[in-house]
């Protein structure tokens, strides 16, 4: 009897750890970090991309309701991402519609039942085509306004929903399909069904940078990962108002800047955040140590509050704003923290080949 009893023990002690060494791994691997790349074709093979899971390429467009990809130098770009799977088997390639300025007749075409199965038909054969993984939607954006002159309508929120679900029909369970979501209040009231949304969805992109963008009039952090007492649109705001439309957290993943942004502040007014201003110019994170060095006259800043960098050239008016191995390194931790599907970044083409952003994350991670 205490033969059996001792066995019996052995045998629940052995399940129990297999059990919970088997969860460990499984939320390990579910932690997705996503690289948009939008680049020539030569460097993509250059950078960490065995730090990825998924690899996006940036943009095919749309050709009357079909999917398309612009150029013979596009596809050859596909390939070459299509090829680091030989390498790196657990790394998903997938395609993008879109892009800021790419979804100018979005909201016409997907306005129709045959406009989004030509559509979902054309996604598919492409796919099959290169041997891509899924599709990742960068519609900016449904139901309120985005690029200048470019078309959206109400219908465009329900709209949104059986565009996903005919992708998921034609495509098939495996396919991997995501969104690029605004990470800004008024996109996340208006813009998405999230309870029908992710029923198709494998995760959602949330773009938590561009919170101070190329139109804005104030200056202020455009990646912050906190609100502060002057700026409410933060990571963890569009975090915290996903959860509440019904997101489910092991969807979301925050988003992360590879770039910066530079703003010029009006004259009269002090040189910092939150301040009169007017976009000037962007950089990239490679290059950041020298744009925001001091020799070319930048003081570099920590913000507690928002958890985010930023520096000012005075003699200049200019303010930074981007993200820096600091921030990533909180930004990863929140994600982790909070349980997230995992983090993203535009774009991998502005990290450097080694030690860059990416091997933050992946440090952290």
């Amino acid at each position: 009897m205490k033969h059996h009893k001792a066995k019996a023990f052995a045998l629940l002690l052995l399940f129990t750890i297999l059990f919970f060494t088997k969860s460990h791994s499984q939320s390990a691997s579910e932690f997705r970090v996503v690289g948009y790349y939008c680049g020539t074709t030569i460097p993509v093979d250059s950078f960490e991309t065995d730090k990825l899971s998924h690899l996006i390429f940036c943009f095919g467009g749309l050709d009357g309701n079909r999917f398309r990809i612009h150029s013979a130098i596009d596809s050859a770009t596909i390939k070459r991402m299509v090829k680091l799977k030989i390498k790196h088997p657990q790394l998903k390639i997938m395609l993008s519609l879109g892009g800021w300025s790419g979804c100018k007749t979005c909201s016409d075409v997907f306005n129709s039942p045959s406009g989004r199965k030509e559509f979902a038909q054309s996604v598919k054969e492409i796919s099959a085509y290169f041997n891509t993984d899924g599709i990742d939607l960068d519609w900016e954006y449904p139901a309120i306004k985005g690029f200048p002159g470019h078309a959206f309508r109400p219908e465009d929120r329900s709209n949104f929903t059986a565009l996903l679900k005919e992708l998921r029909l034609t495509n098939g369970e495996k396919f991997e399909i995501s969104f690029a979501a605004g990470g800004f209040t008024s996109y996340i009231n208006q813009s998405v069904e999230w309870k029908e949304a992710i029923k198709y969805s494998n995760f959602i992109n949330v773009m938590t940078y561009d919170l101070v963008h190329g139109y804005s009039t104030i200056s202020g952090h455009h990646t912050p990962l906190y609100s502060t007492t002057e700026q409410t649109e933060s990571t963890d705001n569009a975090v915290k108002q996903m959860l509440n439309a019904g997101v489910p957290a092991n969807k979301i993943v925050i988003g992360a800047a590879f770039y910066g942004r530079f703003f010029h502040i009006e004259e009269g007014s002090k040189v910092d955040l939150y301040m009169p201003c007017k976009f000037d110019h962007g950089f990239s994170f490679k290059y950041s140590a020298d744009s925001l060095s001091e020799k070319n006259g930048f003081v570099r800043y920590w913000d507690e509050h928002a958890q985010a960098p930023y520096a000012i050239n005075t003699s200049r008016r200019l303010l930074a704003t981007y993200d820096n191995e600091k921030s990533i390194e909180m930004k990863t931790k929140y994600a982790l923290a909070k349980k997230l599907g995992g983090i993203m970044f535009w774009q991998l083409y502005d990290d450097k080949f080694r030690n860059g952003l990416l091997e933050t994350i992946n440090r952290n991670k």
